[in-house]
């Protein structure tokens, strides 16, 4: 009776590791996306892909749109923690300030994010390109210093640059407060023009077109939902605008600095598989970024006259 006893707990011993081990290899990971649009859009299917390429079939995904609001950003992410989800992919910085609130347990990356110690509330002289905490990701920025550069390649002779961005956007202010000195130390006049949300992008639109020979816009989601209208609004006055990214400047823009939104998603899935097999720690992981290029919006630029150097290389679009 002893033997049948231990054969038997030997066999339920062995189907509890077994059962242990098959959890082990089963993840799930909630993705909170603030909007959709195809930057974002693009970033999210990266990393799907590149994670279901380094873990196969033991990765589920629950693909959350908060359709722009940062209430409903909230909700996803606490839900996903009441799912005891095994990550969490906050796709933009709303995103990922509602997926901090919600644990600090859960590992987090960002994507889409500009700039994390901004974002974060880090000081300047804390900041070491790794939280040290549950949350770590990809950025989409590229130095603003470049921006201005480009600016100044393409438009030296211009006076005065007009910033628009959303006000209710920390990283499109933080962007504007970057690029700021660097345009005035190249001797341009800048100011900033700010709309709250959609509903008066046009307004400060005419009025920065007014004011401005060349338009910046950084990377900002209330500006690339709205793109079409901005693009009404400066090709009728005739505005040039350097765009934060590709799929703004072909909305609206002339020129920008490009990055791949797939490729950081990819990025970030790779970092999402190290974090769950064990192979790195969240908070210990760097901050990554993505490679750049000069691009230009042909239409855009055919109708304001702008001639673009042989090292730009046109945007694809549809059709």
């Amino acid at each position: 009776m002893k033997k049948i006893l231990a054969i038997l707990c030997a066999v339920c011993m062995i189907f509890a590791l077994s059962a242990t081990a098959f959890a082990a290899d089963s993840y799930n990971v909630g993705i909170c996306q603030l909007v959709q649009h195809p930057a974002l859009d693009a970033a999210t299917q990266g990393f799907m892909d590149a994670l279901t390429e380094e873990l196969g079939d033991s990765v589920s995904f629950n693909n959350q749109n908060a359709s722009g609001d940062s209430a409903t950003c909230a909700i996803i992410c606490n839900q996903f923690v009441s799912d005891e989800v095994d990550l969490i992919l906050a796709n933009a910085t709303p995103a990922l300030l509602a997926a901090q609130a919600s644990t600090n347990q859960i590992p987090i990356l960002g994507t889409s994010v500009t700039d994390y110690a901004s974002a974060l509330d880090f000081a300047e002289d804390e900041w070491t390109g790794a939280t040290g905490t549950n949350i770590s990701g990809t950025s989409d920025g590229v130095p603003a210093e470049e921006y201005a550069k480009l600016l100044n390649e393409l438009f030296p002779d211009a006076k005065n640059v007009g910033i628009l961005y959303c006000s209710g956007e920390p990283n499109s202010k933080f962007q504007a407060d970057q690029i700021r000195p660097f345009l005035e130390e190249m001797g341009y006049q800048v100011a900033d023009y700010t709309f709250a949300d959609s509903n008066d992008v046009s307004a400060v639109s005419n009025n920065a077109c007014d004011d401005c020979d060349v338009l910046y816009i950084p990377t900002d989601n209330t500006a690339a939902s709205n793109a079409e209208l901005i693009n009404s609004v400066v090709l009728d006055k005739k505005v040039p605008v350097v765009a934060g990214e590709e799929n703004l400047c072909a909305g609206c823009g002339c020129v920008t600095l490009s990055i791949s939104y797939y490729d950081l998603g990819v990025v970030t899935g790779k970092m999402a598989a190290k974090i769950l097999t064990g192979e790195a720690e969240v908070g210990e992981m760097q901050i990554e970024y993505a490679p750049f290029e000069k691009k230009f919006n042909d239409v855009n630029c055919g109708i304001l006259g702008i001639e673009v150097p042989e090292d730009f290389i046109a945007i694809e679009t549809e059709g």
